[in-house]
């Protein structure tokens, strides 16, 4: 990462997280059984995944405002177990605010400064430069009923910062949004983030903020780290067929790999061959396989050209600058295609089309999904030693 500078003057506030065998436990049961994981100092990092996978769990744990029964978390080389929530130096944000209605916006973002007994004509400045910073200074004397969720959202963020605090974690905070208005501050968080230079622990179920926003993103299941890498990594080359069909969507068709004078192939269940170049040697056998093809990589062949699989239109949605389709592989599995819209007419239900694969980009693993056996996947919890269960 880039040395992002100080907003609060001098140096960095930020530091490093480390966490190391976690275990958290409710009622005899494991939902995070074994987590390590690392996180560097002015990181934007977030934890994603669907409801229930241990991702908020975690994120308290960080926070202190939930016990752990076993592993040892550390900001930077401080021990932060046992350490009070008070005392953990944080700014959390959650996804309904939190913010006091009887107070105007500069009381709310002042609290923090107030009850750490910070010097009055000091606490005045670093509110005015919170709320420019946030875009409100021209509310400072409004109350939260009489604002939208976007600025009651950006008050929150402000009251979190002022405090100069080591890390600043959020959780949802954006779920309460309507969309237009949820695209908008997450760029807002981001451009903040980064002016700010404070290491950031996001947690989201949504796939697209989660790539919009952060440096590095950690897919959980069940408590377990999936993988971890950049938004770019995960998309392109998920590590099992869970990331694959987690972040974006992805249509799953069954092959099998044949090796065959030193080429590699994969065999579709029309018995197409379909040549592969970047496959993992370390895979170069003939087995059965599962075929992640994202619905931009399904390609629509002209009509004098013949594909690597046929397949009947059975729905169309027009969606401005992409219209997606629902087709009928000659397989017998169902796919979804995305293809950029045009000025023709869309493809008309019952219409037969041929589709290639763009072997560049999409995914293979083998048959229980467990392992992408391409070329190429780069996944922190391999190279930097952090573990996911």
């Amino acid at each position: 990462l880039y040395n992002k500078r100080n907003f609060y003057g001098g140096d960095s506030m930020s530091v490093e997280i480390r966490i190391e065998n976690a275990l958290k436990e409710y009622n005899n049961h494991a939902v995070i059984p074994n987590l390590s994981l690392n996180i560097e100092k002015g990181e934007f990092f977030t934890l994603l995944g669907p409801s229930g996978c241990g991702k908020t769990t975690l994120l308290r744990m960080i926070a202190g405002f939930n016990s752990i029964e076993g592993g040892n978390f550390y900001f930077n080389d401080k021990r932060i177990n046992d350490l009070d929530p008070s005392k953990r130096n944080i700014g959390m944000v959650f996804q309904n605010y939190a913010i006091f209605p009887h107070y105007t916006v500069r009381k709310n973002v002042e609290f923090g400064l107030k009850n750490r007994k910070v010097e009055n004509e000091e606490i005045k400045l670093r509110t005015d430069r919170f709320l420019k910073l946030m875009q409100i200074e021209a509310l400072a004397d409004r109350k939260p009923d009489r604002m939208s969720g976007g600025q009651q959202q950006r008050v929150a963020l402000a009251r979190a910062l002022v405090i100069e605090p080591d890390v600043l974690l959020m959780d949802e905070p954006l779920s309460n949004l309507d969309a237009k208005l949820r695209v908008e501050m997450r760029s807002a968080i981001k451009d903040i983030q980064r002016k700010v230079g404070i290491t950031t622990v996001y947690v989201t179920h949504d796939q697209e903020e989660a790539m919009a926003v952060s440096d590095r993103i950690a897919v959980m299941d069940k408590g377990i780290l999936q993988h971890v890498g950049t938004p770019k990594d995960i998309y392109q080359r998920p590590a099992n067929i869970f990331v694959a069909t987690f972040i974006g969507r992805s249509n799953i068709l069954s092959g099998s790999l044949e090796i065959s004078n030193g080429e590699n192939y994969i065999k579709l269940q029309n018995n197409k061959l379909v040549k592969i170049n970047n496959l993992n040697p370390t895979f170069a056998t003939n087995m059965s396989v599962k075929i992640s093809v994202r619905p931009e990589e399904f390609l629509l062949c002209d009509k004098n050209e013949t594909g690597d699989i046929k397949a009947k239109v059975v729905g169309s949605t027009f969606l401005g600058l992409n219209t997606h389709y629902k087709v009928e592989l000659e397989t017998g599995e169902i796919a979804e295609i995305v293809r950029e819209s045009t000025m023709e007419e869309i493809i008309a239900e019952g219409s037969y089309v041929s589709l290639a694969l763009n072997t560049d980009k999409i995914n293979v693993f083998n048959n229980d999904g467990t392992k992408n056996i391409l070329a190429g996947v780069q996944n922190d919890l391999v190279e930097k030693g952090v573990s996911g269960e």
